[in-house]
């Protein structure tokens, strides 16, 4: 175990180990629930964009530690300058590479929310809509649907099968005001 420590505490490599203490440290408040990686937004940093600025730096930190400890270790004869070098150019090589494949698996774009279904239209599915009851399906534009409550101001004949418009949504209430489609396009 002593050339381990050896090798971590030799340069290059020493550059790297405070780093990775801190990138550690860093995750384990993370885990902690002391910290949110999201709310440090990195957009553009190093060509790492799409991925939060602490994700991009500790891939950096750790593919750029472990670069030069394998690197010493391997590669003996090189300069150890020329070793540090290489091994920040392969880690974010590396990181760049992690980043592509993880913004494949992170959600992009706004969260969605009953907001987005305004100004569809939807069918009545109850047998009658008034002011506390009724409910309705409403099909998004990629295709899903969604039964959601809905409620109605007038008095205006809304029975199952009906189409009617979604023009107002009441978020503690957690129902969408209505009003029959054709109305609607007068």
């Amino acid at each position: 175990m002593g050339g381990f420590f050896e090798a971590v505490l030799s340069f290059p490599t020493v550059v790297f180990t405070p780093l990775l203490v801190v990138v550690v440290g860093y995750w384990l408040v993370v885990v902690a629930g002391g910290v949110d990686p999201e709310d440090d937004a990195g957009a553009g940093f190093l060509g790492l964009d799409g991925v939060p600025l602490p994700v991009g730096l500790s891939l950096i930190v750790v593919f750029a530690w472990f670069t030069s400890l394998a690197g010493t270790e391997l590669l003996g004869a090189l300069p150890a300058v020329l070793v540090l070098v290489a091994a920040l150019v392969v880690a974010w090589v590396l990181a760049r590479l992690a980043v592509l494949l993880l913004k494949r698996f992170l959600p992009s774009g706004p969260e969605p929310s009953r907001a987005d279904f305004l100004g569809m239209t939807c069918v009545i599915r109850t047998g009658r809509v008034t002011a506390t009851f009724g409910q309705a399906e409403v099909h998004s534009p990629d295709g899903s649907s969604a039964i959601v409550q809905v409620r109605q101001a007038g008095t205006d004949d809304l029975r199952a099968g009906t189409i009617a418009l979604l023009y107002d949504v009441d978020p503690d209430g957690e129902f969408f005001w209505v009003v029959p489609a054709d109305i609607a396009n007068v």
